[in-house]
């Protein structure tokens, strides 16, 4: 009995010891299972009863993404915009163009300059009516023909408008101006120049902004000024002011 006695009391010492250690070792288990749960990457939850799809929609619609029809619509954007042409800055090229007199004789930049500087003098042309300012500013340049011959400039008006009647609209404008010989004016009816020089005005009842360029024999332009209003027009006097530094020496 006296045996039997310490059995049991060794026994229930080796459990007091083991126990403690058993029970120790199942809840670490249980915090390692915890944490490897809620430190499981969002997409895990596709396994817990969420689809591969259904992760994908939320995805792509998840606040701070872009779908790809939407990120080529903003490059589209972009690149237009930066295609966008700018009118002339001075001492750049001026872009070479290709227009048709009323008597259908084509004129091109690059012969005018290859013989001499070239006033191109860009009006609003037919926005629906005749504009009266553009009537004052070619008066002003036909009354000082002789002296843009003597400063050796070959002066060319750009008269644009839409297609229809223009040709008519344009020698309706001529009608009481003198025009001189080789003074030259040309027509735009489908605004390709004044896209391609970035002066189209599109807006109802407009054309192109006003503008005045001096372009040298080397093509590049010696004086540019481009009016965003009907008004603020360059006169004759200004331009052969602009026209004479550039003279050679005699």
């Amino acid at each position: 009995m006296k045996k039997i006695t310490e059995l049991r009391k060794l026994s229930s010492a080796i459990l007091a010891c083991v126990l403690p250690l058993a029970v120790n070792a199942q809840m670490g288990d249980m915090a390692h299972d915890t944490m490897t749960t809620n430190s499981m990457p969002a997409g895990g939850m596709a396994s817990d009863g969420m689809h591969d799809s259904d992760s994908s929609k939320m995805g792509n619609t998840m606040p701070g993404t872009m779908n790809t029809n939407n990120s080529s619509q903003m490059g589209n954007m972009a690149s237009e915009m930066m295609n966008a042409a700018s009118p002339p800055q001075v001492g750049s090229m001026a872009p070479d163009f290709t227009r048709k007199t009323l008597d259908d004789q084509s004129v091109r930049l690059t012969d005018l300059t290859a013989k001499s500087k070239v006033v191109l003098v860009v009006l609003r042309g037919w926005p629906g009516y005749q504009c009266p300012l553009c009537s004052r500013q070619a008066h002003d340049f036909v009354r000082n023909d002789e002296k843009f011959k003597v400063a050796g400039a070959q002066v060319l008006m750009v008269y644009p408008g839409p297609a229809d009647d223009l040709k008519a609209h344009a020698a309706e404008f001529l009608q009481d101006k003198n025009w001189p010989k080789d003074f030259l004016l040309v027509l735009d009816p489908d605004y390709s120049f004044t896209k391609t020089y970035g002066l189209r005005w599109d807006a109802p009842k407009e054309t192109a902004y006003p503008s005045t360029f001096i372009i040298g024999k080397d093509g590049k332009v010696a004086f540019a000024h481009v009016s965003k209003q009907h008004g603020d027009r360059v006169g004759a006097e200004t331009v052969l002011k602009a026209l004479h530094p550039a003279m050679p020496m005699m």
